[in-house]
């Protein structure tokens, strides 16, 4: 490990990338050589990725989620800008030269569409765009100088609107060459050419041109905002040849020149990245004569620039450059607050960010990059040093980090890391003293009435003791985050940048929660529980007795009074997974807690037993092996039964808020109340095991009593994040895989089968009761639909447990009066998209308004899933089908069949969805099917009232197995033009022939969307079906009442004329001599087959007469 050299004092800040986007580019295939990213955007919410193929992405920055995909014909995408004041709206430029605006629709859950399609610079190249910073009104500018701007009236405005209206395309103005950069403040429009730079104010119509002196090149420019507390007016930036920048002010008018060429000479600071180690070379280079091709303002003080050398940072009002890096091949780059996303020429994106030193520091610490981390350090003691950063980049966090670094490998970094260290300590005094003497720094006392008294020095740079009670180091996590990020925002507000005295603060990176750092040293523990551990230890058995005393004073049953939980009190978080209480504001300081101890013992064996069920879990052998992992789950679940079976959880719930306690008062069982019912129930289990006739009597009388039980739904206690999650997958996992108590269960040969299958129910809902609150809804409900699909108790015991904790919601109060749109708008406005809670609201509107709340639950797919709607009305299967068909029709006719098979998971719901369509709302089998089985004639015809969706359903793929089941159910309830479309598709042509006589028309043998025959068998088949039909006239009675303007039906002559079409007059009569019927035939025959000859005849000559003109010609032609 060599010696890492020293970047000198004046520069305190760097950029740094934390993450590659490599992983997302090659997820979207924008890594290839045939498709790759060529246009680049951002903006609060998203990253905006066009490519080569017409595509562009979005992709959600929170979580690098690829949220949406639009597509274009017009072309490559050549531009891409996002709106800055609403992420509801983008624009594109293609390489056609078409701009289109997209509204995303996210607020309403819809589709993006484009809301307008401008092709004012059709033919020409597109190299600028910008949005209005107030208004929806869109800037383009292309290389022939042209610069319009794009009005749009979105949909948002048009639902208030009484007609629709397309504005026109307003051409803003033509400049004298290509428009190279565009931008916008306040009414003031800035074009940017090859030649000058031009000021537009777009209300008054008034253009001004900045500057007298041209240039020759791409150069850019931008609007630097003023700080509005400080009166400031914005100011302009133009770039000038020969690392020049023009100070403009906001009426046009050129203040002073800036130069920054001999600045540039200073060596390029490294750029932090995990892909390879900073290196810093002190040689001074000769001054940069550059071009800046664009302008942007970055953070709250600086303008950023690149070249295909690197990128530049500059502070133009203290004519400062913060930094310069080498990046190689910058193609664009696109900045929100201080990030910047690189787009390369070979399609890659780099994420940079601007950030202090120590802010990196801190990032690259909280990432346990600690080689990283003790390089920045070392390249940057200077800054660090002198900074001011140092409440936040304590000696302690350097202490931790150089204790994290390999000794053998990194011995030069580590004495740079003392000697850094050394140099802080003289300007610390408290943490000098705090590291001389660790009893100073924790000690305590006992007072007279039983609390320990801690006395702790305070963490940073402070130097003041600070004596805090017991209490003061029990401090819940929020509150302690809070203080320390208050901390940081001090910090941060004193944060700058050192240079001519002139002080630069920078905005802090929000998209990052920042957590309290805690360092394992001897002197400092990592919280406060632990760091009170050893005073726990020698005083646990008084603790204990004492709190034995106070629980006996205040559990006793006679005197505990449970007080009736008030309406304002039960409000309960409604979020996706494990629910949890709020938590209440404690405004009169945190009262003494001395029987706090055994509870956290009982609360730590839970914890030790979920730390140790995780780790099994990581094992594959009992993970794949269900045996081991129902098991591993069972003796879980052991713990957790005993820990939330407690009596009292006073000493624990403290933390919970008035809602909570009452509420617990309510919905818990007391131990003994608890055993009662368990034993109860296995007594009942045990007689109906002696008498068979009871056992479906008695089960139900315990699923039934089930239903008056109350829910858990609210944590009895306060969990640690990290815990509850862990809790949520086990005791989700332990519903998945049906192991609801902790007891093994008899295997007994002579045990009752229907005994089984009920207690699963009543354990299923007892466990769905007890633990509602560590539930992870969203897969609890996939697997009660699963397990429990024929057992709807489950099902309307979960439906019941979201009742209860949406019940102290205002918009479920609010439901309980209106009409059904009144109704779906508050739950759409109201309840989140994703929120589990959002079927609960579903079948309070179902329960009132029957199918038409079905119909109306379509809006709210895929959050309602057509399963959850099956399980809602699931004694009402018609109902469903309602909703089925309407889901499907809401779908654009092209989509349709791809959507329904998407639904269809299990691929088992087609069979069943066929034989519920083809069962509900169809004419009786005597009408479609005679005695024998047979079609009926002209039944085919019948009207089906879901005829739409079985097709669909048919025509989706399937295995040949499938097939053929969906064949019987079709022919089973007689509909026959899904029978027919099956026989032909499984090559039952035969089949299909014969049923097709029996329908009698031949219109379905007409046609382009008829079965004709295809061989010459296939023809003397269909040949001797109508010979040897009964020619007895079968009672025909069509749905109309008569056949006279019927369709066409299956006779010999009809038949024979159809033969003659496809085969021709000649072959035609052979086949039907060797059929021996030509004698059945009428003259209309014999004419038809004339005039079939004459037309044929007639054909060819036209085809010969052609042939030679065609002929001719092209002899002409090569004379």
């Amino acid at each position: 490990m060599t010696f890492v050299p020293v970047i000198p004092e004046s520069y305190t800040h760097v950029l740094a990338e934390f993450e590659s986007l490599d992983p997302l580019l090659s997820a979207l295939r924008l890594d290839s050589s045939r498709l790759k990213c060529t246009s680049i955007a951002v903006s609060r919410k998203w990253l905006a990725l066009g490519s080569s193929g017409g595509g562009l992405n979005l992709i959600q920055k929170e979580g690098w989620k690829h949220r949406l995909f639009l597509s274009h014909r017009e072309g490559a995408i050549s531009q891409v800008a996002c709106c800055s004041h609403d992420d509801d709206y983008v624009a594109v430029a293609t390489s056609q030269g078409f701009v289109v605006v997209w509204e995303l629709n996210q607020e309403r859950r819809g589709k993006p569409e484009r809301i307008y399609v401008s092709s004012e610079h059709k033919g020409r190249k597109v190299t600028a765009l910008c949005w209005d910073t107030a208004i929806l009104r869109v800037f383009v500018g292309d290389h022939m100088g042209k610069v319009s701007a794009i009005k749009l009236n979105t949909s948002k405005q048009a639902r208030a609107a009484v007609t629709f209206v397309m504005f026109p395309v307003q051409t803003i103005t033509t400049v004298d060459s290509c428009v190279v950069q565009l931008d916008y403040l306040d009414g003031r429009l800035l074009i940017s050419s090859l030649t000058r730079s031009f000021l537009c104010d777009t209300e008054r119509e008034k253009f001004w041109k900045i500057g007298n002196k041209e240039r020759d090149g791409e150069y850019g420019a931008c609007f630097f905002p003023g700080r509005c507390a400080a009166g400031q007016q914005p100011l302009i930036y133009c770039a000038r040849p020969g690392s020049r920048m023009w100070e403009v002010n906001f009426d046009g008018e050129v203040i002073s020149t800036h130069q920054f060429k001999k600045l540039l000479s200073s060596p390029p600071l490294p750029v932090i990245t995990l892909r390879s180690e900073p290196q810093y070379d002190h040689t001074v280079g000769s001054s940069q004569s550059l071009a800046f091709p664009k302008l942007l303002h970055l953070s709250e003080h600086c303008v950023l620039t690149w070249t295909e050398r690197g990128i530049y940072i500059f502070v133009p009002q203290n004519v400062q450059v913060l930094l310069w890096s080498e990046v190689k091949d910058i193609q664009d780059v696109a900045v929100f607050k201080n990030e910047l996303f690189c787009l390369h020429l070979n399609g890659k994106i780099s994420h940079l960010s601007l950030l202090s030193v120590e802010r990196c520091v801190e990032r690259l610490l909280r990432r346990s990059l600690w080689n990283l981390a003790a390089h920045t350090c070392c390249l940057f003691q200077n800054s660090l040093i002198a900074g001011r950063g140092r409440k936040s980049l304590t000696v302690d966090k350097l202490e931790h980090l150089k204790s994290q670094l390999d000794l053998t490998t990194c011995s030069d970094l580590i004495s740079q890391l003392e000697e850094l260290i050394l140099k802080f300590e003289p300007l610390d005094s408290a943490c000098s003293s705090r590291r001389s003497s660790i009893s100073s720094h924790e000690s305590f006392s006992i007072l007279d009435s039983g609390i320990y008294r801690i006395i702790s020095s305070r963490r940073g740079s402070q130097s003041d003791e600070d004596t805090c009670s017991l209490h003061s180091q029990t401090l819940s996590e929020d509150e302690r985050l809070k203080e320390f990020i208050s901390h940081q925002e001090e910090d941060q507000a004193d944060q700058c940048c050192s240079s001519h005295g002139n002080e630069v603060t920078f905005e802090t990176d929000k998209n990052e929660t920042f957590l309290p750092f805690g360092i394992p040293l001897s002197f400092r523990s990592p919280s406060p529980l632990v760091s009170l551990q050893a005073v726990k230890e020698s005083v646990s058995s008084f603790v204990r007795k004492t709190t034995e005393k106070i629980g006996t004073l205040h559990t006793s049953p006679d005197l505990k009074v449970r007080p009736e939980p008030r309406g304002d009190e039960q409000l309960c978080e409604e979020d996706v997974s494990p629910v949890t209480c709020s938590k209440e504001e404690d405004t009169e300081g945190i009262k003494e807690v001395t029987s706090q101890p055994p509870e956290e013992d009982k609360f730590q064996e839970l914890k030790i037993a979920t730390a140790e069920a995780m780790t099994k879990l990581q094992d594959p052998l009992v993970l794949f092996e269900s045996k081991s992992l129902r098991m591993v789950l069972q003796e879980w679940l052991s713990q957790l039964e005993k820990t939330f079976a407690m009596k009292d959880f006073s000493g624990i719930s403290g933390t919970c808020n008035s809602s909570t306690t009452s509420n617990e008062d309510v919905l818990l069982f007391d131990e003994s109340k608890n055993g009662i019912l368990v034993e109860d129930n296995e007594k009942e289990k045990r007689d109906s095991l002696g008498n068979e006739e009871t056992v479906d009597h008695k089960a139900r009388e315990s699923v039934n009593s089930l239903r008056d039980d109350l829910f858990r739904i609210c944590s009895p206690c306060s969990i640690a994040n990290g815990l509850r999650k862990d809790l949520a997958e086990l005791t989700t996992l332990c519903l998945e895989l049906n192991v609801l108590n902790s007891e093994i269960k008899s295997t007994s040969g002579h045990e009752d089968h229907t005994l089984q299958q009920h207690s699963s129910e009543i354990l299923a809902c007892q466990f769905l009761k007890k633990y509602f609150f560590l539930l992870d809804l969203k897969r609890a409900k996939e697997s009660i639909k699963l397990t429990y699909a024929n057992n709807h108790c489950v099902w309307d015991t979960f439906i019941e447990g979201l009742k209860e904790m949406a019940s102290s919601s205002p918009t479920y109060m609010e439901m309980e009066e209106g009409d059904l749109p009144t109704k779906l708008k508050l739950v759409d406005d109201s309840v989140p998209f994703d929120s589990p809670l959002l079927i609960a609201y579903a079948t309070q509107l179902y329960e009132k308004f029957g199918e038409s709340a079905l119909r109306s639950l379509i809006k709210f797919y895929p959050s309602i899933l057509p399963s959850d709607v099956m399980q809602l009305c699931h004694h009402h299967p018609a109902q469903f089908l309602a909703y089925l068909d309407s889901l499907v029709r809401s779908r654009p006719e092209d989509h349709r069949q791809s959507f329904l098979e998407s639904l269809l998971q299990p691929e088992s719901l087609r069979l069943d969805w066929l034989l519920l369509a083809v069962s509900h709302d169809a004419p009786p089998s005597t009408s479609t099917m005679d005695d024998e089985g047979n079609p009926r004639p002209h039944s085919h015809l019948f009207s089906w009232g879901y005829s739409q969706l079985i097709l669909h359903l048919i025509k989706l793929p399937a295995d040949f197995t499938t097939k053929e089941k969906m064949t019987d159910i079709c022919r089973s309830r007689g509909f026959w033009p899904g029978y027919l479309t099956l026989c032909l598709e499984l090559e039952r042509r035969r089949e299909a022939f014969t049923n097709i006589v029996y329908l009698n028309d031949m219109s379905l043998m007409d046609g382009d969307s008829g079965w004709i025959p295809e061989t010459m068998e296939e023809w003397k088949l269909l040949l001797h079906l109508v010979q040897n039909k009964n020619t007895k006239p079968d009672p025909q009675n069509s749905p109309n009442g008569s056949f006279s303007d019927g369709p066409s039906p299956v006779n010999l002559e009809n038949v024979a004329l159809l033969l003659a079409k496809a085969m021709g007059p000649d072959r035609a009569w052979s086949l039907l001599q060797e059929c021996g019927l030509t004698l059945e035939l009428s003259e209309r025959f014999t004419r038809t087959c004339d005039i079939l000859r004459i037309a044929e005849k007639r054909q060819r000559a036209l085809i010969q007469s052609m042939l030679e003109k065609c002929d001719r010609f092209l002899w002409s032609q090569q004379a």
